[in-house]
């Protein structure tokens, strides 16, 4: 499967498994979790043939592991706009996490914090090179460093998905730092 092919098979899974399966008539269980066949039939009433082997490639290539796979059953791995419990272990963070923006959104983050908007949580990044690859999909990217070790002793509890993204349920401004490299802990 070529890149682009790819790219347009993991946006339609995206859409559908995240925030919009009734669309095309999936029903999600409680976990997000819903039945291949039942993708790969959807997707195709709608115009979107979609091999087994292309799913499987979109799964395995893709670069920010959106999706798993549990025997024949598919879900997007966080993101969801619509109502799942993912059931994601709750885990220590690292003493910092990423999150990559805009320019244009800075201002309100400095004065709301990080909030999920239409998500059910703030995801960020384990690296500075991924959260620059989210914020740079809306336009020139900014990262911003969030003391996630200091919002833990705090009480914030942190959860890590299948593939690698931190959420949290809100990210207090006193705990963002812009800027290029981290801060000393604690400050």
């Amino acid at each position: 499967m070529d890149g682009r092919r790819l790219i347009h098979v993991s946006k339609f899974l995206s859409r559908h498994l995240r925030h919009q399966p009734g669309r095309i008539g999936l029903t999600l269980d409680p976990q997000g979790w819903t039945e291949i066949d039942a993708v790969l039939a959807a997707a195709a009433r709608h115009g979107v043939v979609i091999t087994r082997d292309e799913l499987a490639q979109v799964v395995a290539r893709n670069d920010k592991q959106r999706f798993a796979v549990d025997g024949d059953r598919i879900r997007a791995n966080q993101g969801h706009s619509v109502a799942v419990d993912l059931d994601l272990p709750v885990a220590e963070p690292p003493a910092f996490l990423f999150h990559g923006t805009v320019g244009s959104r800075v201002a309100a983050i400095r004065e709301e914090g990080l909030r999920p908007m239409s998500r059910h949580a703030v995801h960020l990044s384990p690296d500075r090179e991924t959260a620059t690859r989210v914020g740079a999909r809306r336009g020139r990217p900014v990262v911003l460093v969030v003391r996630a070790g200091d919002m833990h002793r705090a009480g914030h509890e942190f959860r890590i998905s299948a593939n690698g993204v931190w959420l949290v349920a809100h990210v207090p401004p006193a705990y963002i730092t812009p800027g290029d490299r981290p801060p000393a802990p604690g400050r």
